[in-house]
C-alpha cells in the first residue's frame, strides 16, 4: 500500500486482518521492508496487523535529496506521521540496522504510542556512544561508517561492476532473490545516494534517555557491525522489563538467515505484553540499570 504523509508518500507492505494489534517493522541498510517478509507472515498468521515500510530514501514518493533531511529527528518523525495515517494511537514497534536505531529514539521520545519495543543487531545509542569511546573493538568495527560519510564516490563504489561491493555487503547470509530485489532498488536513480544519507546526516539534535517501555533487544555473535560490549552495555539503558537474547553463530542479516528464530522470540515479546502494555507473569533476563 502507499501511505501519504506531510514528508512524502511511503511504499509499505501489508498483511493481517486491519482489526488486528498493530505492529510496525522498520528495516535497515542497504534492504527494504522486505527483509521482514518471514515475520510479516507468522505475525499475520497469529492475528497482528503487519506494516512494513520502505523508510525515507527508500521510497521514491520520500527522497529529499540533502543529507540533513535525514536526521533522527526527521525519521522519528516519520514513524509518528506513518502510524497517525494508518490510526494507530498506540502500537507494537520492531527494528533492526538503522530501522533499529529510530526505533530506540522512537521509543524514547513518544513511550506513550509505543507498546513494545523490539530491536535486532543495533545496540542502544547510549549504549553505542560508551563502547565506542572505551571498546577497540567497536571503534574498529563502525570505522566503515566513517568512510561512508566522507567519500563522495562511495556510491560508485558501491555499485560499479554489477553493484560486486553491494552484494558483499550481504555476504551470502541473505536469501539470493532478496538480495537481487535490494540491488535492483538502490541501483535506481537516487536510491543509493539517499539510503547512505542517513550516515551522513550529521549528529542527532539531541541526547537519547534510558527506556521505559518493555523491550527485547536480540544481538547475534558473527554481527560485523556491533560487537559484545555494546550489547552488554545496553540493558543499562532500559528501565521497562528488559529481555536480552543472544543469537549465537548468526550473522548481522538475523531477519533473514534466522527468521524462525527471530520470529518466535518476537511473538513471545509481543504476548508477554498484553494488549494495553501490561506484562504477563513470566521471568525476564536480569540486566543492569542505569
Amino acid at each position: 500500500m502507499s501511505i501519504s504523509t506531510g514528508a512524502g508518500v511511503f511504499h509499505a507492505i501489508v498483511a493481517g486482518p486491519p482489526e488486528g494489534r498493530p505492529v510496525l517493522l522498520l528495516h535497515g541498510f542497504p534492504q527494504t521492508g522486505l527483509t521482514w517478509q518471514r515475520q510479516i507472515a507468522a505475525l499475520a498468521a497469529h492475528g497482528y496487523r503487519v506494516v512494513a515500510p520502505d523508510q525515507r530514501g527508500y521510497s521514491p514518493g520520500a527522497r529529499p535529496q540533502r543529507p540533513e533531511d535525514y536526521r533522527i529527528s526527521l525519521l522519528v518523525d516519520d514513524v509518528v506521521a506513518i502510524t497517525e495515517e494508518l490510526g494507530w494511537t498506540a502500537f507494537d514497534l520492531v527494528g533492526h540496522d538503522w530501522g533499529g536505531a529510530v526505533a530506540w529514539w522512537t521509543a524514547d521520545a513518544h513511550p506513550s504510542r509505543v507498546r513494545t519495543l523490539t530491536v535486532v543487531s543495533t545496540p542502544h545509542p547510549g549504549a553505542l556512544a560508551t563502547a565506542l569511546r572505551t571498546d577497540k573493538d567497536q571503534r574498529e568495527r563502525s570505522h566503515y561508517m566513517i568512510d561512508w560519510r566522507e567519500t563522495p564516490a562511495t556510491e560508485e563504489r558501491m555499485l560499479a561492476h554489477d553493484a560486486l561491493e553491494l552484494r558483499a555487503l550481504y555476504a551470502g547470509k541473505v536469501p539470493q532473490d532478496s538480495a537481487e530485489a535490494y540491488v535492483r532498488h538502490l541501483s535506481r536513480p537516487g536510491a543509493l545516494t539517499a539510503a547512505l544519507n542517513w550516515y551522513r546526516a550529521g549528529r542527532p539534535d539531541g541526547a537519547i534517555g534510558v527506556i521505559d517501555v518493555p523491550t527485547l533487544y536480540i544481538w547475534s555473535t558473527e554481527d560485523s557491525a556491533f560487537g559484545a560490549a555494546a550489547a552488554q552495555e545496553t540493558g543499562r539503558w532500559v528501565n521497562g522489563p528488559y529481555r536480552f537474547e543472544t543469537l549465537q553463530g548468526v550473522s548481522h542479516w538475523v531477519p533473514e538467515e534466522a527468521p524462525e528464530t527471530l520470529s518466535r522470540l518476537l511473538l513471545e515479546h509481543l504476548r508477554a505484553h498484553g494488549e494495553y502494555g501490561t506484562a504477563a507473569s513470566i521471568p525476564f533476563a536480569d540486566s543492569p540499570k542505569r
